[in-house]
């Protein structure tokens, strides 16, 4: 063996040996300090343990101690002290947030700040100490960076255990009581018994009944979850409740309440102090008070402008079916004019709170928008800028192949290859261009076959487009797209694809402006009629069975049907899980009344005529009704 060779095994046991006895210091030093922190543990004060922490990082930073050890000495005490003592400890821990981002603790001890401060959010109540719970978020948040993906929302999963109770029994409501006993212990007052301080305070004067409760409170259920909002018979039942809200806080403004002002001067006296609370206080005690409290307004009007926030906003883990359809989108944008408004009106600074929380809701869609890319990391590589580098001589192309000119035009070959080649300098952005997007709308489309239908054109059935296999297939293919007849269901039975575009084209036909729908009729239409049209009216007005049930017929019928509804359900042929799920949707019996026409309607489709509900209404024993109908 060379002397230089074994110079270097003898240098590298050195080394060795001499890491594995540094190895051995800082376990012997880790255990001690663990030591002597379990033997003060209930006998010292939290100085003396802040004491010990404060050695474990000095020795951490002088190489003679585990970078572990600190944070394992503050699990241990954390996990032994009651919480009153866990505050002061924990103030110690938000101080040194610069110290454990460091790169001597970051790495180490990330994993263990995650586990201690995951153990305390456990043994914390989020209503009795929610203020601790806070600091411990924004603690997290100071600790990790913002690209940390363990700490987001990814798939806008909401806390559905946030449950708002309320008293949802009428019969122990006191509000109907309230009133009178009001006014019966306000006799007994005498004159002078209010105090000087007291003479300015009067009762907020808006009239709040149990049914003004019950659909206050249930507004909750769907800020709690947002997605059940795009289901018809939630949407309609949140729709209703949520005009209703915003009508109360539209009438009755809190400028012209002296209760509010004289709050809003005691807080002003004292310093802003105020109450908080983690929960909403949902007696009907505190109902009148509530809605003439400032904060509390805020409180509401914001949570529906998060929940419009979600509705229309693009989120990449939303299901396929949770799309606003055009009325819900008008309505959305109407109501958040309106929330936008009271928030501006209610005081103190209603403009400048409007304004804040515009720009926070700004930014939480930017937020959205970062996480649907996929989180990409906010730090930016550092732009090296490249001399430029010398032209090389390149010969030149032959005439033939390239113009001359600054548009520089390749040649193909070909007349069309040329042209094709040349609308795009870079071919692949043009594939991607809007502008390739050729699917047509429905009258262009159909628009040949409607007039072709038309039988004061005497267009023999050989000749018509609907008899083209190929213009059949775009058809199903756009019909699938773009109209709700594709999808309805239907009994009659169709020989042939031909037949049954002849179907769609005379539904469509009567949607377009342009064409009356009395001029389409389809042989299936002549066949069921066998001569009977002879015997009717020869006026201009539709026939009984082409008569659709309006919205506005829906709405009288279902007033007039209160809580006998169910009666007619029966008649309707509707099943008694669909009637678990209109109870279920709304506690209501006018709207439920409706929720049950409604189905009928979409289930129905085309059927859901006039003549088919009065059958069914006389059916059921409300003949009065079906004869308001007919004559409607």
């Amino acid at each position: 063996m060379s002397p230089s060779l074994f110079n270097f095994i003898d240098a590298k046991d050195k080394f060795t040996v001499r890491n594995r006895k540094n190895t051995e210091k800082k376990t012997t030093l880790d255990q001690a300090l663990r030591g002597v922190l379990g033997d003060q543990i209930q006998k010292t004060s939290c100085d003396d343990y802040l004491s010990l922490i404060y050695l474990s990082i000095d020795a951490v930073t002088e190489g003679i101690c585990s970078a572990t050890t600190p944070f394992v000495l503050l699990g241990d005490v954390l996990d032994c002290l009651p919480l009153d003592q866990c505050d002061k400890i924990f103030s110690f821990v938000e101080e040194n947030v610069s110290t454990w981002k460091s790169n001597s603790f970051y790495t180490a001890g990330k994993n263990y700040l995650l586990r201690m401060c995951n153990d305390l959010l456990r043994r914390l109540s989020k209503s009795q100490n929610t203020v601790f719970c806070g600091r411990i978020q924004l603690f997290l948040a100071r600790l990790f960076p913002l690209s940390e993906k363990s700490g987001l929302n990814l798939q806008s999963q909401f806390n559905l255990d946030n449950i708002t109770v309320f008293n949802k029994n009428e019969q122990e409501s006191t509000l109907g009581q309230k009133h009178t006993e009001e006014k019966e212990d306000g006799m007994e007052v005498e004159e002078g018994e209010m105090g000087e301080d007291d003479s300015n305070f009067t009762f907020s004067s808006i009239p709040i009944d149990y049914n003004l409760y019950r659909k206050f409170w249930t507004l909750q259920d769907y800020f709690r979850n947002p997605v059940q909002c795009y289901e018809k018979f939630s949407w309609m039942t949140f729709l209703k409740y949520s005009d209703e809200t915003l009508a109360v806080f539209k009438s009755y403004k809190l400028d012209d309440m002296q209760a509010s002002k004289r709050k809003l001067e005691e807080l002003r006296a004292s310093g802003g102090e105020h109450v908080y609370f983690a929960k909403f206080l949902t007696s009907e005690k505190l109902m009148d008070l509530q809605l003439s409290d400032s904060n509390f307004r805020r409180h509401i009007l914001l949570q529906y402008l998060i929940l419009f926030q979600y509705l229309k906003g693009q989120v990449k883990f939303k299901s396929s079916s949770c799309v606003l359809n055009d009325d819900q989108t008008v309505w959305i944008e109407e109501t958040t004019k309106l929330v936008y408004q009271l928030l501006r009106e209610i005081p103190p600074d209603g403009d400048k709170f409007a304004t804040m929380v515009e720009h926070i809701l700004n930014t939480e869609d930017n937020w959205n928008g970062w996480k649907n890319e996929g989180c990409p990391s906010f730090v930016k590589e550092r732009y090296s800028y490249d001399k430029p580098k010398r032209p090389t001589r390149k010969r030149q192309a032959p005439e033939d192949f390239l113009g001359k000119g600054p548009d520089r035009k390749i040649f193909m070959g070909n007349d069309e290859l040329t042209r094709l080649w040349n609308l795009n300098q870079d071919n692949m952005e043009a594939c991607k261009s809007d502008s390739r997007e050729f699917m047509p709308s429905l009258d262009e489309f159909f628009a040949e076959a409607i007039e072709q239908a038309d039988p004061a054109n005497m267009v023999e059935d050989e000749y018509k487009v609907v008899r083209n296999p190929n213009y059949g297939w775009r058809a199903l293919r756009l019909l699938s797209r773009r109209s709700p007849h594709f999808f309805q269901p239907t009994n009659q039975k169709f020989k042939s694809l031909a037949d049954y575009l002849d179907s769609m084209v005379s539904k469509l036909a009567k949607e377009l402006p342009d064409i009356p729908s009395e001029e389409i009729k389809t042989g299936e239409e002549d066949d069921d009629d066998n001569g009977d049209n002879l015997l009717k009216d020869s006026n201009d007005s539709p026939s009984m069975q082409s008569k659709m049930v309006t919205n506005n017929q829906m709405d009288e019928i279902a007033a007039k049907l209160g809580a006998e509804w169910k009666a007619l359900a029966s008649h309707l042929e509707m099943k008694a899980a669909e009637l678990r799920e209109i109870e279920t949707d709304s506690e209501d019996v006018d709207m439920q009344a409706k929720l049950l026409l409604v189905a009928w309607q979409d289930r129905e489709g085309a059927q859901a005529t006039v003549d088919s509900l009065v059958n069914a209404l006389n059916a059921a024993g409300f003949s009065q009704i079906a004869d308001s109908l007919n004559e409607a």
